[in-house]
């Protein structure tokens, strides 16, 4: 084999690379990430790293590459894949190199969707000195320091999981804080109106000033530096650090022309088959891939979340190897099955870890507690009172279970036996 490239040097990319040395291939493997540093972790950035300067940014390297050489790796970082051409065979970067590839892992994630031009009189919000969106570690780093300086309020656009882990962070650093989300409840892309109004309730009782259907209409500035902030219902707000966490992108431009599937709106993303493939040599893994989901009635979506992209990571590796027919030393294949976890994530805000497996549906119940409590567990039906989805609000156990009765198909009465 000529090799294989992996693009993107995040979560998913480098444990693809790993998966790949897992299942035993011992040629060459190409690294490519945009960002200069050695792969990291991303969850600190937008709660542990904010809050305590004893977290040292070597904490933050990710396993598989945290010794230099592990994986035998061949490394492209700081720079950019810029096409996927020649029958998927060549990866050209922004360097100017072309990679020549037997097989390819797209795993080039998001980025952050940024506020309209208009907002800041036809400037970008990278060039308002003040205005800071979270995704990279430099992102981090300069949020921690004006966190730290601030000497006004810091306002949060978007009440989605990030602005609200970094609202709870700015609160723990004594910030005078403003949450505002444009729709009449956060995160109803994720939960149901009731479970993102517990997530509201929990930030009002911590001191943040969270105004709900009212977005930023613009900023405002002296000498380059945002002062303030007109919302859509026109009040305005002094302003000292403004953060915008209104959603992401997934990163496919590179991608046209390739003849992969890239969707756009809603249906955004690296459209794959149940084996995370995207074409005969191309896997697609993490949060730019777009896959069917066959317990949810076969719907395809991205999944953003961490352990999706490990474990789709790692499996998109064997399914790549899988469809090259490579066989190791040992003369055997990789064979897979598809790919169809119950995907989870979870999110850390004050003194609350707020869990969540499956998906939200418009049948939700709660099973234990109420939405009021400091711990509560709420369930989503289907059809045939089928589960689907389960939110575990400080009752870890309940987490695990549930994810378990998601995968087995339990119903709604062994549902209330479990968790109840």
């Amino acid at each position: 084999m000529t090799g294989l490239v992996v693009v993107g040097a995040s979560l998913a990319g480098v444990h693809a690379a790993e998966g790949l040395r897992r299942a035993g291939f011992d040629g060459p493997i190409h690294l490519v990430g945009a960002e200069s540093h050695r792969p990291y972790d991303r969850p600190p950035l937008s709660k542990d790293f904010l809050t305590d300067e004893q977290v040292d940014e070597n904490r933050l390297v990710l396993r598989p590459v945290a010794e230099d050489g592990a994986l035998d790796l061949t490394w492209h970082l700081g720079t950019r894949a810029v096409a996927l051409s020649n029958d998927h065979g060549n990866v050209e970067l922004s360097s100017g190199e072309t990679l020549a590839a037997d097989g390819v892992v797209v795993a080039t994630g998001c980025r952050p969707r940024r506020l309209p031009l208009s907002t800041f009189e036809g400037r970008d919000q990278s060039d308002v000195d003040g205005v800071v969106s979270l995704r990279t570690l430099n992102d981090a780093r300069e949020l921690r320091h004006r966190l730290r300086s601030a000497d006004g309020p810091v306002v949060v656009c978007g009440a989605g999981f990030i602005g609200a882990e970094v609202a709870a962070s700015a609160r723990q650093l004594g910030c005078e804080v403003v949450m505002v989300e444009v729709a009449d409840a956060p995160l109803a892309r994720v939960l149901d109106a009731e479970a993102g109004m517990a997530v509201v309730d929990l930030h009002r009782r911590h001191g943040v000033d969270v105004r709900l259907g009212v977005g930023v209409d613009h900023g405002h500035t002296d000498g380059g530096r945002l002062t303030a902030v007109t919302l859509s219902d026109g009040t305005e707000l002094a302003c000292a650090v403004l953060v915008v966490g209104i959603g992401v992108i997934p990163n496919t431009e590179w991608l046209e022309g390739s003849g992969l599937t890239v969707g756009s709106g809603s249906d955004d993303g690296v459209l794959v088959d149940d084996r995370c493939r995207a074409a005969p040599s191309v896997v697609a893994v993490g949060d730019v891939a777009r896959r069917p989901h066959r317990r949810f009635g076969g719907t395809t979506m991205r999944v953003e979340q961490w352990d999706n992209a490990v474990a789709m990571g790692g499996y998109g590796a064997k399914s790549l190897l899988a469809a090259l027919e490579w066989r190791g030393n040992d003369g055997e294949g990789v064979v897979v099955e598809p790919f169809d976890p119950v995907p989870w994530f979870w999110s850390d805000q004050y003194d609350r870890k707020i869990q969540f497996a499956g998906i939200a549906t418009d049948d939700p119940e709660i099973v234990q507690g109420s939405e009021g409590d400091r711990q509560f567990v709420r369930a989503y039906f289907g059809d045939e009172d089928r589960v689907l989805g389960v939110l575990a609000w400080n009752r870890p156990r309940q987490a695990i279970i549930g994810r378990q009765l998601i995968e087995a198909g339990a119903d709604r009465a062994t549902v209330h036996d479990r968790l109840g």
